[in-house]
């Protein structure tokens, strides 16, 4: 985080609510560039958060493909379900037990122009059946995406890195499409669209 300094740019988090001690945490975030995998590790470290990850990110970016293979996050193919299943469970499990966290980007893949897509309910939905005492956050994230609108270089400048940790919803006693739709809701109305 502190190499966005040579950019003139900064980051900022802000949590709307405290988040409950000793419990299991699955962040839920819009998905606008590497920079969010960078911040919400940054930012939630205390959490220690693993990724739920497309499986091409295991390769070739220095740091983040090595953090992604072994500190306990999940490479998934999206072109394979059957592969994608039982690794969202696996982490799921692995939260469950030791009250740890994850972060899955139900967009699966990253905006370019910080408008958000399509939010896909099926891997949050395997997180929560197998990690039933977590908690779901909805996390916002703004202008990530400006500094890669040009693609990787150059690199945008002055730009504010915007985290939102909004109020966590308890999977115990909700209903899924409920849960679902008001974590959705609380990511997409603090987005920021700007040109």
């Amino acid at each position: 985080m502190c190499i966005l300094s040579v950019l003139v740019t900064s980051s900022e988090v802000e949590f709307k609510a405290e988040l409950p001690e000793d419990k299991p945490f699955i962040f839920v975030s819009n998905h606008q560039g590497l920079y969010d995998i960078i911040g919400m590790t940054w930012f939630l470290r205390n959490y220690h958060p693993k990724f739920v990850s497309k499986i091409e990110l295991g390769k070739g970016i220095p740091s983040i493909s090595y953090n992604l293979n072994h500190g306990g996050s999940v490479l998934i193919d999206r072109k394979d379900p059957k592969q994608a299943l039982p690794a969202l469970k696996k982490l799921a499990e692995y939260i469950q037990k030791t009250n740890r966290s994850a972060v899955i980007y139900p967009e699966g893949t990253r905006s370019r122009n910080g408008k958000p897509g399509t939010f896909a309910s099926s891997g949050l939905k395997v997180l929560c059946k197998y990690a039933p005492d977590a908690w779901v956050v909805p996390v916002t994230i703004n202008n990530s995406w400006k500094l890669f609108r040009y693609g990787t270089f150059p690199l945008g400048i002055g730009i504010m890195l915007k985290f939102t940790i909004h109020s966590p919803i308890e999977i115990k006693g909700c209903d899924y499409n409920s849960l679902f739709e008001k974590t959705e809701k609380a990511i997409v109305e603090d987005i920021e669209i700007s040109k």
